[in-house]
C-alpha cells in the first residue's frame, strides 16, 4: 500500500543540524519503531515524512513521488505528532467530522465507530476545551486512524493515558498493521516498542545510531 524512501535527508535549523544523513525504506505492513531521548530527532523526522517542514538536503519519496516537488503531503497519511489540538467550542465528534468534510471519504457511522474504539463517548456533548489530557489524547489517535490511511505516523501516543488507554493504543496499533498500514511509531516506553514494532531504530543527535536494526522477528 505505500512506501517511503529517506535518502541521505538532513535538515538544519539556525546552524543546528537536527537530522542528520538518514537513509530509511519503509514498507507497508509493518510497525517501525523510532526510539530515543527528547531531542534525539524522532518527532522532527516525522514532520520531514508528512511534509511539514522542508529538508535541508536530500529527498523523501512516497510511493515513488518526491515530497517537496512531485508533491506537498503524502497522498494517504494520519497523524498523532506532539500534542493533539482541535477546536475548543465543538465536542470531540463535531471536531472529527469537520476534519473528515476535507476530504469526504468517510461518514458518520465510520466516525462513530473510530471515537468508540479509542474509548470516548459518542453522544458526549462535552466541549473539547473540557476535556482531560486523556480524552485529548484518545481523541488526537481517532483523528490518525479514522480514514484509514496508508500511512499511520503517533508521536508518543500513550501520553498522559492510563493503563487502559495503553492498551487501547496497543490494540489500534496492531489493528493498523492488520490491515496493512504502514505505522511509524515513537514512544519513551522501549517496553510498548519491543511488544508492538517489527523493527526498532535508535536516534541520537539527529542520526539513527544502531548500526544493526533491532527486530522481533516475528509478525
Amino acid at each position: 500500500m505505500a512506501r517511503i524512501e529517506i535518502i541521505d535527508v538532513c535538515k538544519t535549523i539556525k546552524r543546528n543540524t537536527v537530522i542528520d544523513g538518514i537513509n530509511l525504506t519503509l514498507e507497508s505492513g509493518k510497525i517501525f519503531g523510532l526510539k530515543g531521548i527528547n531531542g534525539s530527532g524522532k518527532t522532527m523526522l516525522m514532520r520531514l515524512i508528512t511534509g511539514l517542514i522542508r529538508p535541508t538536503k536530500g529527498r523523501i519519496r512516497i510511493d515513488g513521488k518526491e515530497l517537496w516537488k512531485d508533491i506537498s503531503f503524502p497522498e494517504s497519511v494520519g497523524l498523532l505528532l506532539e500534542n493533539p489540538a482541535f477546536l475548543d467550542s465543538c465536542s470531540g465528534t463535531e471536531n472529527l467530522r469537520i476534519l473528515a468534510a476535507i476530504k469526504a471519504n468517510i461518514d458518520n457511522a465510520r466516525i462513530d465507530e473510530t471515537i468508540r474504539l479509542v474509548g470516548l463517548s459518542v453522544g458526549d456533548k462535552k466541549k473539547y476545551k473540557k476535556y482531560s489530557l486523556g480524552m485529548k489524547q484518545r481523541l488526537g489517535i481517532a483523528a490518525a486512524v479514522m480514514e484509514s490511511p496508508d500511512i499511520v505516523i503517533l508521536d508518543e501516543p500513550t501520553n498522559s493515558l492510563d493503563s487502559d488507554g495503553v492498551e487501547m493504543v496497543k490494540q489500534v496499533v496492531r489493528a493498523e498493521k492488520q490491515r496493512g498500514a504502514l505505522v511509524i511509531l515513537a514512544c519513551h516506553d522501549f517496553e510498548i516498542l519491543q511488544e508492538l514494532a517489527d523493527e526498532i531504530y535508535t536516534m541520537e543527535s539527529g542520526r539513527i545510531t544502531n548500526a544493526a536494526i533491532e527486530e522481533r522477528g516475528i509478525s
